[in-house]
């Protein structure tokens, strides 16, 4: 997990074969998500809403929830009836994390498993996230910009994401001032995903290469 080898080097170090550590490796991924996830991998209850509101605001974007973005992870061992369903724009199959992250790198809300062809589009599209918000599910925040009153906290996004009011994504440089300065705004808060993204890859280095499991479920496990 951590530094990404293949199964078979490590025969000699820890006198064990490629089958067992594949299997200690698949358990003991299986085992941590068991364990920790309902404490970590989670939406927030009132307690963390509260505090990532007071975290937000203190950056200048009050009632903001977290940053959303998606990465592509490289499936090497991808079977060949679906090369053309996860073959996206990168070379090679692939399949897409879509994460939610607030400035402390949690991440508070993984949808992993969509193909590599959809665009953030699709996959937002599809995502558990909308239902929650859609249903209500989320803890309630409400506040007022331009003289309208919301009842969901929003999220950051990049310029690919649509124009639903749940995303504030950035302005144009080009027009003025007060544009220029809340684009920069937002490109820096929003890299708070990209840095959970980053320390991911760095901490476990079988995400940042390619994915040599054949079965998706367990790669979603990882």
């Amino acid at each position: 997990l951590a530094y990404g080898i293949p199964a078979d080097l490590v025969d000699d170090h820890l006198a064990m074969g490629e089958s067992q550590a594949i299997m200690c490796v698949k358990r003991f991924a299986v085992g941590i998500v068991q364990v920790f996830g309902e404490e970590y991998l989670r939406s927030p209850n009132a307690e963390d809403a509260t505090r990532l509101l007071a975290m937000n605001k203190a950056r200048g974007f009050p009632s903001m929830l977290g940053s959303i973005d998606c990465m592509h992870w490289s499936w090497k061992n991808c079977p060949k009836a679906w090369h053309g369903q996860f073959h996206g724009q990168k070379k090679g199959s692939t399949i897409i994390l879509e994460a939610v992250a607030d400035q402390e790198t949690w991440i508070w809300h993984a949808f992993f498993g969509m193909p590599g062809s959809l665009n953030d589009i699709n996959v937002v599209n599809r995502s558990p996230l909308m239902n929650k918000i859609a249903n209500g599910e989320l803890p309630p925040v409400q506040f007022v910009a331009n003289g309208r009153t919301y009842n969901y906290g929003y999220y950051l996004a990049d310029g690919i994401y649509p124009k639903w009011q749940t995303f504030v994504k950035p302005l144009k440089k080009s027009e003025g001032k007060k544009n220029l300065d809340f684009h920069n705004a937002q490109a820096a808060a929003r890299k708070d995903v990209e840095r959970a993204f980053g320390i991911l890859q760095a901490q476990f280095a079988i995400v940042r290469g390619p994915a040599r499991f054949w079965d998706q479920k367990m790669l979603w496990y990882i």
